[in-house]
């Protein structure tokens, strides 16, 4: 048997001392459950949230919704397409679909396969357009042709849910429905308008503590204030209407 000799101990037994070097840890980032809490901690009153909502109307009291559309079919459909794509993309693809059909009978004349030659460039278009043919179906089929003027009529169409009932009932109809999307589910959280977890949270929040007066409106500034102004990575919290209000711990102002 061979014999280990002091000089091999010595490097294995130095070989087996290094220590391991620790890795560095990452930097953590401000927790969002603790911003959603402290939000929580200081409801705004109902003279902050009037107040609020007046300096909106003041900066832009006839606010419009950017979907372009021609009557509320379009508008129907244009908000059914938008459903994780952009309202500029939705607009450049359906200012030409909607030249051409404009109604639910134009729509089934013109078939799934050219819709889907108009839309290619929204995203899902593939399953976006089989829901417009087959939400046309149905509005012809029971109906009468015409947008259903109910949350409950419009959610059963294919494609649409209570997002898309929303918008529709306030634009087309002048309900004072408010349509939480990602830009108003954030504002509403951020700065502790009206926490919530889900978008249905958030939109029964809203309603509760916006005066009606502001009702028709709200959901437009929300969205834009969202859009332009409280962005998601980057909020623009120097330039905000409501900074004085806002409960956002991590505000720049």
């Amino acid at each position: 048997m061979a014999k280990i000799t002091r000089a091999q101990r010595a490097k294995t037994s130095s070989v087996r001392s290094v220590p391991k070097k620790k890795s560095a840890k990452p930097a953590k980032s401000p927790p969002k459950r603790a911003a959603k809490r402290a939000a929580r901690q200081k409801p705004w009153t109902a003279a902050e949230v009037h107040e609020a909502f007046s300096r909106f109307r003041k900066a832009n009291p006839e606010p419009k919704g950017e979907l372009e559309h021609l009557n509320p079919y379009t508008l129907l459909v244009a908000v059914v397409l938008s459903a994780q794509a952009t309202d500029a993309g939705v607009n450049r693809a359906t200012r030409a679909l909607f030249a051409v059909a404009d109604t639910p009978e134009k729509m089934l004349a013109l078939g799934e396969e050219k819709v889907r030659d108009y839309i290619r460039t929204i995203g899902l278009y593939r399953n976006k357009a089989r829901n417009v043919i087959a939400l046309s179906e149905k509005l012809i089929a029971e109906f009468g042709g015409e947008v259903p003027r109910t949350r409950t009529e419009i959610e059963s169409l294919p494609g649409a849910g209570r997002k898309t009932a929303n918008v529709v009932l306030n634009m087309a109809f002048g309900e004072h429905t408010m349509a939480v999307d990602t830009h108003v589910f954030r504002v509403g959280n951020r700065t502790g308008l009206a926490p919530g977890k889900t978008p249905l949270e958030v939109e029964l929040g809203l309603e509760k503590v916006i005066p009606p007066e502001f009702m028709l409106h709200a959901h437009h500034w929300l969205i834009l204030h969202g859009r332009y102004t409280c962005l998601a990575r980057s909020p623009r919290c120097e330039v905000c209407l409501i900074n004085d209000l806002c409960r956002w711990p991590e505000k720049t102002v």
